[in-house]
């Protein structure tokens, strides 16, 4: 694609990385097991921290999935507008829709600029160009959601957490020695702990998932509009430039069958003048053919004897 800036790969390339990442985290996870474990799951004494990490987690691979299923849907769209612009290049007598599915973007907008051409309406890009955005923008509306409330869930995990830890701390107070107040003081701090870092941790994963989605929308939706006004809007928009172009175009057209249709004059003058010379020619060969005549019979005359009314 050299005629365009389109990284054709950009979304699955993303895919890749997001595949790369997961697997650096496993091996993160598997390697730090036991401070997983220390953190996250021995001597808990609710389930508070197992909830709220859980549905903390939940929600980030809710918004992961959403994103990888957009970014397939993308590098799709990514090869069909590479392949509707290798027919317009390559093949352009042919029908630039060809192997291009009826669904994508790119068909979606070569049938609009069509329709508008057909009916003779004036083709907006710019409005074209926005409702594109805004349609592809409600694509990412659950992620976006997601990226936006992430990390808040790790601040209400930590509240709740402290609230069980003023419990706890209330207990001690209550009783000079409350081995089970201190021990829900020591499992709130530790749940708000670990909710803040599966929040954090959580939180920068998919905010880089997320950045990368929107560049790949981005992408995309750059690559449309620069073949939208490097091939569409050439062959169905009628504008006051280009029609002045052709106008120009079609004087300079006109300009040269003049000059030939004065080189064809002169040719003809020229073949007028030679009749005018052979005329000329034809005229005193007449006239010398007359006195040979009249010669050739006073001879014979004269051969033969033959007097003048003979």
């Amino acid at each position: 694609m050299e005629s365009i800036s389109l990284r054709r790969h950009y979304s699955r390339n993303t895919l890749f990385r997001m595949i790369v990442l997961a697997v650096v985290a496993a091996g993160l996870a598997i390697w730090k097991y036991d401070l997983i474990n220390t953190v996250y799951f021995k001597d808990q004494l609710t389930a508070t921290g197992l909830i709220i990490n859980g549905a903390i987690i939940a929600l980030f691979f809710v918004g992961v999935l959403r994103a990888i299923s957009i970014l397939m849907g993308y590098m799709r769209e990514e090869g069909a507008l590479a392949r509707f612009v290798r027919n317009v290049e390559k093949r352009p007598d042919l029908d630039p829709l060809k192997g291009v599915g009826i669904g994508t973007l790119i068909a979606k907008r070569y049938a609009t600029m069509r329709h508008l051409h057909d009916s003779r309406t004036p083709i907006n890009q710019n409005a074209l160009a926005a409702t594109l955005v805004a349609t592809e923008s409600t694509r990412n509306g659950l992620p976006r959601y997601i990226n936006n409330i992430l990390i808040l869930t790790g601040v209400f995990g930590t509240i709740v957490s402290l609230s069980m830890a003023l419990i706890g701390a209330s207990d001690v107070l209550e009783n000079a020695i409350s081995a089970t107040g201190m021990g829900m003081v020591i499992h709130g701090m530790s749940t708000a702990l670990s909710t803040t870092i599966t929040a954090i941790v959580c939180y920068v994963f998919f905010g880089y998932v997320y950045q990368r989605l929107t560049d790949a929308q981005t992408n995309l939706i750059s690559g449309i509009e620069q073949v939208t006004t490097a091939y569409l809007m050439p062959k169905f928009q009628i504008q006051t430039d280009s029609v002045l172009y052709e106008f120009t175009g079609l004087i300079r057209s006109l300009q040269g069958l003049v000059d030939q249709l004065q080189k064809s004059q002169l040719g003809f003058e020229n073949t007028q003048d030679q009749l005018a010379d052979t005329l000329d020619m034809y005229r005193s060969r007449v006239d010398g053919l007359d006195s040979h005549l009249d010669n050739i019979q006073r001879h014979l005359r004269s051969g033969f004897r033959l007097r003048d009314d003979e």
